[in-house]
């Protein structure tokens, strides 16, 4: 009977241990699952960051040697040229001094655009200094109009806008006064719905200076209509002609136009100082966004704001074997 326990209490203490040594050896496997994937996702924030940054340092390059020329923005120029899906390695191996053969960079891909912020109608120049500009606001309303937006949305937009425009503290209610948007979906701070935002999004933006021109090389027929008070029809008109020949000065938008037409100097033209840099780099199936908004001055490029984030893939994921 003694033997019997005896043998018991042994199989039983092996038992523990085996549980204890398999206990410790599945805690010390996630210990060093878990730090490669920490530094895994740490190398791959690196890299991207760097290639990131490469690119939009590449975009201000381009739109720097975009200012030499010295004429009109349109979008028969490089800047305006988007950067299709193509792999790390196609760039790198235009430098003779790098070897992508069985490098990372074969499974890296890399794709952007600009986007000219001035071919859309600016938020932040509905009031400066805390001042209504009523032409703007027109504008604002020919869009609405055109896109079938309820109107007491824009008035709405209008009246709350005022007071995030309004510069004088004194003057701001606490119980009305909202934060001034940066990006579009922000909008809804002030009193739009989201259908509204998608429905205005390729035709509005929000520029950080509410004194800029809408290009009219660049910008769609909906936003040109909603500025130059003119029909939808001499709008699309105007875009399909710049197609063929950009415009240089409002003299040549002018000629195309009905003659009682007068277009406001003081809204529209044919340069852009405001862009925005987009660029996309997928590594397997991971997709990292960055959304960059640089203003041009001359030969000076700089970077107003800058945005990085995790994107949905496209890349399907691989079927279960």
């Amino acid at each position: 009977m003694m033997q019997r326990l005896q043998r018991g209490a042994a199989l039983l203490a092996a038992m523990l241990t085996v549980t204890l040594v398999a206990t410790f050896a599945a805690a010390s496997l996630w210990q060093q699952w878990r730090s490669v994937e920490v530094e895994g996702a740490d190398r791959l924030r690196v890299q991207s960051a760097w290639i990131l940054g490469g690119a939009l340092n590449w975009a201000r390059l381009i739109l720097r040697e975009d200012a030499r020329a010295g004429i009109a923005d349109h979008l028969g120029e490089p800047w305006a040229i988007p950067l299709q899906e193509a792999r790390l390695a196609t760039f790198l191996a235009a430098d003779r001094n790098v070897s992508v053969e069985g490098s990372d960079a074969e499974n890296v891909f890399l794709s952007g655009q600009i986007i000219d912020l001035q071919s859309k109608l600016n938020v932040t120049g509905l009031y400066q200094a805390g001042v209504s500009q009523p032409k703007q606001l027109q504008a604002f309303g020919h869009l609405f109009a055109t896109l079938g937006l309820p109107a007491q949305e824009l008035a709405t937009m209008n009246e709350r806008l005022r007071f995030a425009s309004d510069i004088s503290i004194e003057n701001r209610s606490a119980a009305r006064a909202t934060l001034m948007p940066s990006r579009m979906e922000q909008l809804q701070w002030l009193g739009l719905s989201p259908q509204t935002i998608a429905a205005l999004e390729p035709h509005v933006t929000i520029l950080p200076s509410a004194v800029a021109k809408l290009n009219l090389n660049t910008a769609s027929a909906e936003a040109i209509q909603a500025v130059a008070a003119i029909s939808l029809a001499d709008a699309q008109k105007l875009v399909a002609a710049r197609q063929g020949q950009f415009f240089r000065s409002l003299s040549d938008v002018q000629a195309l136009l009905p003659p009682d037409t007068s277009l406001d100097a003081n809204l529209v033209g044919m340069n852009s100082k405001y862009f925005e840099v987009r660029g996309r780099l997928r590594i397997d199936n991971v997709v990292i966004e960055e959304r960059s908004v640089v203003e041009r001055d001359g030969l000076a490029v700089r970077i107003v704001t800058r945005e990085r984030g995790a994107a949905p893939s496209t890349v399907p994921a691989p079927a279960p074997r």
